[in-house]
């Protein structure tokens, strides 16, 4: 019987001891597939959804990299950038390193928008080994010399779809011009549009291709329900749905800014209090949130699509669409913010008149049509051309053998498998 366990992918022993310290004892398949690959010094082009285990899948090869070919510190220098589109996931990142490399010495900074840059400044000014950042702020330090990029060794672009959604694929292609010819770059992404097979061919060579699940989502363990609702009625559903529904946690996705900020306004006129993140928050505003959410103190957080890929908290029993998605790879982010850690979650959408569209293109997406909430037919129209209010009936259980296999990690320390976030 073949050896399946992380030993078996040439990782040193220190990093075979964090993993065990946090738990973790089967790669999953992007880790099983990539970190050979990053051993061996190849650039890599890898597709694979949130939630598979990416960031494990090239910070421990960066990790064991860097120990087995010590450099000394230089002012001002990097050995390895990752860069992130949003702060949040920037901030996963920078975490996740420090969880795998707490047996080994190495030097790590973090730098994102909306925070003061001085101590972004202080932090780099001796070189690091690792720095995480997001494409703007890393500039602006590149701009104001804080930042040497000319002996980067290995470059991660993590999300390079939400970068190109995001406007930043033109910063990329600059960072890019800053870093040596001679390094090692690897390249992830959630999906493969043109626009990042046109990126990959300019910054890769003879890159290996790993595809996981590519642009489809493993659904197994998540509870899809779908309402008919006219917008006019989304507030109500919304607010009776988190008192009949046994929401422990929850994240509330808008399309918008101000209709973020008008959710957790309707929500408290219920007596739900919910934290709000959206790009118009400060950072500081940001951080504070994000820790209420994840102790428990908030148990509602309403969010813009910023935070679709950053947030990595675990028991979030539920994930609502007040607003359809425009993109149907995004409601594949969306909500996949539930059911992690082996965990069952549950994701519940509504969908007005204008929606239609936008539904049957997610549906297109999945393959198959979102379940309609009990009383309505499943389908991408609204039922005999009429609103389905906020007095639509629910469905509270999950489907029948709804035995999902998804992407985990067996852990040694219970009978749950542990999924590592990505």
């Amino acid at each position: 019987m073949p050896n399946n366990d992380f030993s078996s992918l040439n990782l040193m022993a220190e990093s075979l001891r964090a993993l065990d310290h946090e738990g973790y004892t089967i790669p999953t398949p992007i880790q099983q597939k990539a970190i050979p690959v990053v051993l061996q010094g190849r650039d890599l082009l890898a597709c694979a959804q949130t939630g598979t285990g990416k960031t494990a899948a090239f910070a421990l090869p960066v990790i064991q990299h860097l120990v087995k070919n010590p450099g000394r510190y230089t002012p001002r220098r990097v050995r390895a950038l990752v860069v992130a589109p949003t702060r949040e996931l920037a901030a996963q990142i920078n975490q996740e390193f420090a969880a795998y490399s707490r047996y080994v010495e190495l030097s790590r900074a973090c730098v994102f928008g909306g925070i003061g840059k001085l101590p972004q400044v202080r932090a780099l000014a001796h070189g690091v080994d690792v720095l995480t950042a997001t494409p703007g702020r890393l500039l602006d330090l590149v701009n104001d010399r804080s930042v040497d990029l000319s002996a980067v060794e290995i470059a991660v672009f993590d999300e390079a779809d939400r970068m190109l959604d995001m406007g930043f694929i033109r910063d990329v292609r600059k960072i890019v011009a800053l870093l040596p010819k001679q390094r090692q770059t690897l390249l992830f992404s959630a999906t493969m549009p043109a626009e990042i097979e046109d990126l990959a061919r300019s910054l890769l060579r003879n890159p290996e291709r790993i595809a996981i699940d590519p642009e489809t989502l493993t659904v197994e363990l998540i509870t899809q329900r779908l309402y008919h609702v006219e917008k006019g009625d989304k507030k109500d559903l919304l607010n009776r749905l988190m008192t009949e529904l046994q929401v422990s946690r929850a994240i509330v996705f808008s399309k918008t800014k101000h209709g973020a900020d008008r959710i957790a306004k309707g929500l408290a006129t219920a007596g739900i209090t919910a934290g709000v993140i959206h790009a118009n928050k400060g950072q500081g505003n940001r951080t504070r949130t994000m820790e209420a959410f994840r102790s428990g103190e908030t148990r509602v957080l309403v969010a813009t699509d910023i935070a679709a890929r950053g947030i990595d908290v675990d028991d979030i029993s539920h994930v609502f669409n007040y607003d359809m998605p425009t993109e149907p790879e995004t409601y594949v982010h969306r909500i996949g913010r539930t059911a992690r850690a082996g965990a069952a979650g549950t994701a519940i959408s509504f969908c007005d008149t204008e929606e239609l569209k936008l539904l049957k293109q997610i549906e297109r997406l999945l393959k198959k049509p979102i379940p309609v909430a009990e009383g309505k037919k499943q389908g991408s129209t609204v039922s005999d051309g009429k609103k389905q209010g906020p007095s639509a009936s629910i469905n509270q259980g999950p489907p029948k053998n709804n035995r999902g296999r998804g992407h985990q990690m067996t852990s040694k320390r219970g009978t749950l498998s542990r999924q590592f976030s990505s």
